[in-house]
């Protein structure tokens, strides 16, 4: 795991940056505008391996050389990329090994993007030959602020390379071929293996139907991604000790797993691109997802666009205000850089309805121009009061990938049950009650929290109920639903009862799930000394038939022939409490029980509920212990409400401000105590 203290000079403004796709009397006046727009940092060359190596014996860094010094001499940092993220046609042609095999068995030829298979040795020597003589030529300079490797790690590949490596995998993993055969229950369908060499990538023209060996390939292909991170970091750090090192993440992205991922990074790094209609809480969501694979560290925002996507199906324009409010929103949420995806629109290819901040018109009196260029002035006028403030959170949502995985290899119990949104449910409400929540791995320390919510938590792994266990033992309130505690690492089921190892924590066991369809509902009815006394709920999708085994029964169902069984519970455990939520709670429901819950836990939002009418807040406390409250106005009208007693310095105007506020549209606050 990595350990460098990271402290940027500033907040890091400016974006990708791709002068060799443009002539090179376009970059004097790059440099120019760059300053103009406010820009700091340029990440560069991230698609340029071609320029720089344009066969396997010539390199040609000439014209990096001279606009990495046209950057430098202007003042403005770099973050240098490796440019292996888009692999050459002549390695393509050269070494067909590099191309990825699909899932139906296909090799790719040269085009589009994350073309490589990670275990190729040929694209490993090459990308490290480049990495190597990259850093032997720019280690040393001084404007470096951060390297960024590859791209968007998210390939998948089944070709025979990478079958062999997997099976060596395996190997490692498991030790032995009877050891695959048990974990994997391959007895199922006769499908037992004999022999290494029959153990095959689990393409669709190939095995599929162990769920096991499915989860064990996505964890190896993840590995193998993590692998080329890994080797290209390693060139890096023998000449760079004290630059930060990251790639740029992509979110909830289901392919790679993250938590493995942020042990090797030393900064976490991400893109991006909410699509059109996203709600606050479901970019919020993102933000902390990706804040939590590394508790109490600055993110940098890597890329987001500051007008317009053109890859998703209807690329609405960002109103005036929505880039800045969503940049803030990035730092409300722990970033401390803001960076653009990309600095001049293109002029071909998929990409050329891209937004940029220098549009194709190339006017800086441009709306977009003129919004970035603003937003980076602001953010100097905040020079280091905000960097390294870390975001105050009393609750937590846990969310593991290979619990995703697992879940959604699953052959029932019905298709509208989805990870991410499950997790994102639980989110919305806690967000929508004004509550910033963190979003951890089950095995992350949980002790700061006062609630902590795992949604469907199908998987649970060795060591997770104990850690669980100790949270709740503490005095914690912890959360979890149907659909949990029902198998292991290797999808094998827990034997004697479900929740398996999550049983004598909730004091419940479950007998069986029924599944109900979009156009089926039932309801449960909760107790008079329960949380939400007396009122009833609409539920959905599944409904577990639960049998206290010495936990309160909290709520029961109103219909079918299960009515008046147990619906919800609540176990005491040494100092704390365990709830079931035995089947889904409607949107009201759900927003009820969870304001029941985080009153009783004692976590009190800062401005009330304000979020229920748009209004989003979060507290980052600064090295200094300053801490600095963001208020974001996510509505089309400006909005009144009062501070909490006391007087607060408004650190983007630099105004002092008390009692009754009122925040434009689209409008940004950040409030410190004045003491």
């Amino acid at each position: 795991m990595t350990s460098l203290n990271i402290t940027f000079p500033s907040i890091l403004h400016g974006g990708d940056y791709n002068p060799e796709q443009w002539p090179e009397d376009v970059w004097d006046d790059d440099v120019k505008l760059m300053l103009q727009a406010n820009v700091n940092v340029a990440t560069l060359p991230v698609f340029g391996w071609v320029a720089l190596q344009p066969n396997e014996e010539t390199f040609t860094f000439d014209w990096l050389d001279r606009i990495v010094e046209k950057l430098t001499a202007a003042g403005i940092q770099i973050c240098f990329a490796t440019a292996t993220a888009s692999v050459p046609a002549w390695i393509d042609r050269k070494y067909p090994d590099v191309l990825r095999v699909d899932n139906t068995g296909r090799r790719m030829k040269h085009g589009n993007r994350h073309t490589f298979c990670p275990t190729s040795p040929n694209f490993q020597r090459l990308s490290q030959a480049l990495v190597k003589n990259l850093v032997d030529r720019y280690a040393s300079n001084p404007a470096i602020v951060v390297w960024h490797i590859g791209n968007e790690y998210a390939t998948t590949c089944y070709c025979e390379l990478c079958s062999m490596a997997f099976r060596e995998w395996l190997k490692v993993r498991y030790g032995t071929l009877a050891e695959v055969n048990a974990r994997w229950n391959t007895a199922f369908w006769g499908h037992t293996y004999t022999e290494w060499a029959e153990i095959e990538a689990p393409s669709h023209i190939a095995e599929r139907s162990i769920q096991a060996l499915l989860i064990d390939y996505d964890r190896f292909q993840s590995q193998a991604l993590l692998n080329l991170y890994i080797a290209e970091r390693d060139i890096i750090r023998k000449a760079s000790s004290t630059i930060p090192i990251t790639t740029n993440l992509m979110g909830p992205c289901k392919p790679t797993d993250y938590h493995r991922w942020a042990k090797e990074m030393d900064i976490i790094s991400w893109d991006s691109y909410p699509p059109r209609g996203a709600k606050p809480d479901e970019i919020a969501f993102n933000h902390s997802l990706m804040r939590g694979l590394k508790q109490g560290q600055p993110w940098m925002l890597m890329e987001q666009t500051p007008s317009q996507q053109n890859w998703q199906q209807y690329n609405a324009l960002k109103r005036p205000g929505v880039m800045r409010l969503w940049s803030y929103q990035a730092l409300a949420h722990g970033a401390d850089a803001i960076m653009y995806f990309q600095w001049r629109r293109s002029r071909g290819c998929c990409e050329k309805f891209h937004g940029a901040v220098v549009e194709h018109a190339g006017r800086t009196d441009a709306r977009v121009f003129q919004e970035v260029a603003t937003l980076g002035r602001e953010l100097r006028a905040l020079g280091t009061s905000t960097l390294n403030g870390v975001v105050q959170s009393e609750a937590a949502i846990l969310f593991d990938w290979e619990n995703w995985w697992a879940i959604e290899y699953s052959s029932g119990p019905t298709v509208d049950l989805k990870y991410v949104p499950q997790v994102q449910r639980i989110y919305a409400a806690l967000h929508n009650l004004g509550v910033t929540a963190d979003v951890v791995s089950p095995s992350a320390d949980l002790s700061k929290y006062k609630v902590v919510v795992a949604p469907v938590l199908y998987m649970v792994k060795e060591g997770v109920a104990e850690n669980i266990e100790q949270y709740v033992s503490g005095g914690g309130t912890f959360v979890t639903t149907y659909f949990s505690g029902i198998a292991d690492a290797t999808d094998l089921v827990y034997l004697g009862g479900y929740p398996g190892p999550l049983r004598q924590l909730l004091g419940i066991w479950v007998e069986e799930t029924d599944v109900l369809s979009p156009n089926e509902s039932n309801a449960v009815v909760f107790s008079d000394s329960s949380l939400c006394a007396s009122s009833t709920s609409k539920v959905g999708m599944l409904c577990d038939r639960i049998h206290s085994e010495g936990a309160e029964v909290a709520a029961v169902y109103a219909e079918d022939f299960y009515a008046g069984e147990p619906a919800i519970t609540v176990n005491n455990y040494g100092g704390g409490h365990a709830w079931y939520l035995g089947t889904q709670l409607d949107d009201v429901g759900l927003l009820r029980f969870m304001k029941e819950l985080i009153d009783t836990a004692g976590i009190v939002p800062w401005l009330g509920t304000a979020q229920m009418r748009g209004i989003e807040t979060t507290v980052r406390t600064n090295p200094q212990g300053d801490s600095l409250r963001y208020i974001l106005n996510h509505n089309t009208e400006r909005m009144s409400f009062s501070l909490p007693d006391g007087n607060y310095r408004e650190l983007i105007t630099g105004e002092t401000v008390s009692g009754n506020v009122t925040i434009p549209k689209h409008g940004v606050m950040i409030l410190q105590d004045l003491k």
